[in-house]
């Protein structure tokens, strides 16, 4: 029986021109109990759609564990290594996650005291707030009417030894009701967003791809990114940008010599864009808070060199210079035209391909306000695929 897909509802502030591919709802299909055939349409769907939802999905941390290990057979630990470095004190992530007793690979994310939940007699959550990662910060006063800003904006990876996930499953459980607030970027331009409470905002890699002009598409399709040792623990004592997007470039990074023991053979080097194994399409995929250096080789033989960056290749170790080219191809992928904020309800189930899409938390809780998810992805059992030699010629 075919799954039934059906576009997934946007907001006025999105251009509907721009999510004729992104999203779809599925139904006809509990995704806790697929046929192999249903399983095959949904791996195939994600890849298309990158945005997958279930409303009303009875769904147990077994299953999310199984859904998610299906779309990579041979994937077995948490993406970010099952409670080793990132999940120590150090790391940016570890006030994020509790882990499921029963399967390690489901973690517990969201905001308050959660009790006696899957083996957890007791879980103390908290919602990533912008306010303790962000250089500036939206006032007392202005958050008290409604005003917030974007998290920071990332794939799911740990960006050193273990590959990035394919998808991610995000289960919503308890989800509190409250008034929609509006996003701030507070970057110059005035852009602003109306969202619901505790959305979870996505953006298309592809056309993060799609829309840049045609020498930074040449300079996509030749880059490579360097992400430091431990990223998560490099970055903590830095701040990170008002959009969330990106690290401000204040020197303030961890020595290498201070993080936990790295080898160089385990940093992670990945092109810019990654081909969508169904679609064949680019996708436009870089943790900007974790990339240290850029690697860029030079145009293919026969290509224009006239307006062309870089033509000779490059590799570009300022951290600041690096940082300030990879928001200008990245910063227009993120305007409020172009971003799909998720409505949570409870007991929705929202499969993304982490390959294909950034995405960020967003907004503010109260600590009385509980919200609980099962997440999970897992390390892949390879890294991403980039551009082809065609891809090149095509574009550079």
């Amino acid at each position: 029986m075919a799954i039934e897909l059906l576009p997934l509802p946007l907001p006025a502030s999105a251009d509907a021109s721009k999510f004729n591919d992104f999203g779809r709802e599925v139904k006809g299909v509990s995704p806790g109990t697929l046929s192999e055939e249903e399983l095959e349409q949904v791996k195939e769907a994600l890849y298309k759609h990158d945005v997958l939802l279930f409303r009303n999905a009875d769904f147990t941390p077994e299953q999310q564990y199984a859904l998610t290990k299906a779309f990579d057979p041979q994937s077995e630990s948490y993406g970010h290594g099952n409670n080793k470095t990132e999940s120590t004190k150090k790391s940016i992530l570890h006030p994020d996650l509790k882990t499921i007793p029963r399967v390690p690979q489901v973690q517990l994310i969201g905001n308050g005291t959660v009790y006696n939940h899957e083996g957890l007699a007791e879980a103390k959550l908290k919602h990533p707030s912008h306010t303790t990662f962000h250089k500036t910060r939206v006032s007392p006063e202005d958050e008290a009417k409604g005003y917030t800003r974007f998290y920071r904006w990332h794939i799911d990876a740990a960006l050193y030894d273990l590959s990035p996930p394919k998808v991610t499953t995000l289960y919503g459980l308890e989800v509190p009701k409250g008034e929609p607030q509006t996003v701030r970027y507070d970057d110059g331009t005035g852009d602003e967003l109306h969202v619901p409470l505790g959305t979870t905002a996505f953006v298309s890699g592809r056309t993060m791809f799609d829309i840049l002009p045609i020498e930074l598409k040449s300079l996509a399709v030749r880059s490579r990114v360097k992400y430091s040792p431990h990223p998560y623990v490099w970055m903590a004592p830095a701040h990170a940008m008002s959009t969330g997007l990106g690290i401000e470039s204040e020197g303030l990074e961890l020595p290498l010599d201070e993080l936990p023991p790295w080898e160089e053979s385990r940093v992670k080097i990945f092109p810019l864009t990654w081909k969508n194994p169904v679609t064949g399409a680019l996708h436009f995929q870089v943790h900007p808070c974790g990339v240290s250096e850029l690697l860029v080789a030079p145009l293919p033989e026969g290509a224009k060199r006239e307006g062309a960056l870089f033509p000779d290749g490059a590799h570009l170790t300022n951290l600041k210079e690096v940082r300030e080219l990879l928001y200008k191809m990245q910063r227009p992928a993120i305007a409020p035209q172009l971003i799909y904020p998720h409505d949570w309800h409870e007991k929705d189930l929202v499969l993304f391909h982490n390959r294909g899409v950034l995405h960020t938390v967003v907004g503010a809780f109260t600590p009385d306000q509980v919200r609980a998810f099962h997440q999970c992805n897992l390390a892949a059992s390879s890294d991403p695929v980039g551009p082809s030699e065609d891809d090149v010629k095509k574009w550079a």
